[in-house]
């Protein structure tokens, strides 16, 4: 067995799509980033790569690589899974956090759920997205971004 830890924020923007876990969320302002900016996905990604110890998202992805542009994470998510899958694992679970003052977010969390286990080819009782706030306090709390967290166990796939 493996064990990961992801973390990813983003700062919130005018004029960008909110999206987290593949799913786009009506809100006045997105997630700035080269990519989709989808701080979920990036989690669960890190948290993958993290638990094999191949380093982060950024060293496969970089923000600085204009053939990411407006890149969708769910795409990325699966190349991610490939690596993981190439190196004879598969996700048992994963446990998720997003962190976000607003928009309030438990709506949206089924879909979440369900694109996350297509992306990682698992049934979805093996994904667990949750939402919170921070009270107000820090740069989320203040509605200046939305960061998550994410923990995955990876087993060997014989």
């Amino acid at each position: 067995m493996r064990i990961g830890h992801g973390y990813d924020a983003h700062r919130l923007t005018e004029g960008r799509r909110l999206v987290l876990g593949g799913v786009e969320i009506p809100f006045g302002k997105g997630l700035l980033g080269n990519s989709d900016a989808d701080v979920l996905a990036h989690a669960v990604m890190d948290s993958l790569l993290g638990a094999l110890a191949l380093g982060d998202i950024g060293g496969y992805f970089p923000d600085n690589n204009t053939d990411y542009k407006g890149a969708d994470s769910m795409v990325l998510l699966r190349r991610c899974y490939g690596m993981v899958r190439e190196k004879g694992y598969r996700l048992c679970n994963l446990d998720a956090t997003v962190i976000a003052q607003s928009p309030k977010l438990a709506p949206y969390i089924p879909q979440m759920r369900a694109n996350l286990a297509a992306a990682l080819d698992t049934q979805i009782s093996a994904i667990s997205v949750k939402a919170t706030t921070e009270e107000g306090m820090g740069f989320t709390g203040a509605g200046e971004g939305i960061c998550a967290h994410c923990v995955c166990l990876l087993i060997c796939a014989d």
